[in-house]
């Protein structure tokens, strides 16, 4: 299995129904803003029926940008960790093994290398509770994104309550 097929495995088994979404693509220079925002773009089209009337969120690049922020690599595991096992919305509850996440989240950062850029809309740890900058128009959204290695990566869950 090659790094592109074994990174689409990896990151869609950090995924799950509806709520966290996965993508990739060959880097070649791709934005992480326009890689996020398209992201952000599908989750919504999905979650249509669950927005709240009125709401509103970032819609233009320049948005999605100003939201986030760079992370180190040590944090930007815990968040594709959390992103994937723990809920925005309902804390306590989780979705995934623990334990196979943190395992899946290295091995896609081994993938994209130790000169992999990190950004997410998330300020600090999980640990420190969830203050983020909104990267959709959804009450509850967390993203983590990355670059290196000749990919770009994007893990992002959505939600309401």
């Amino acid at each position: 299995m090659d790094d592109a097929d074994l990174l689409e495995a990896l990151l869609s088994s950090l995924a799950s129904d509806e709520v966290v979404y996965s993508r990739w693509c060959w880097s070649s220079g791709a934005d992480l803003a326009h890689h996020v925002h398209d992201l952000a773009k599908a989750a919504e089209a999905d979650w249509a029926h669950e927005a709240v009337k009125g709401a509103t969120g970032p819609t233009t690049l320049k948005e999605i940008e100003a939201a986030l922020h760079l992370v180190t690599r040590d944090t930007a595991t815990d968040l594709m960790v959390n992103l994937s096992t723990d809920s925005l919305v309902f804390p306590g509850h989780p979705r995934h093994d623990r334990a196979h996440a943190r395992r899946t989240a290295t091995k896609a950062m081994s993938i994209l290398g130790p000169g992999s850029e990190w950004l997410s809309n998330i300020d600090g740890p999980w640990a420190n509770g969830r203050a983020w900058n909104p990267v959709t128009r959804h009450t509850f959204d967390g993203v983590i994104a990355g670059r290196g290695g000749g990919f770009v990566v994007a893990l992002l869950q959505v939600g309401e309550d």
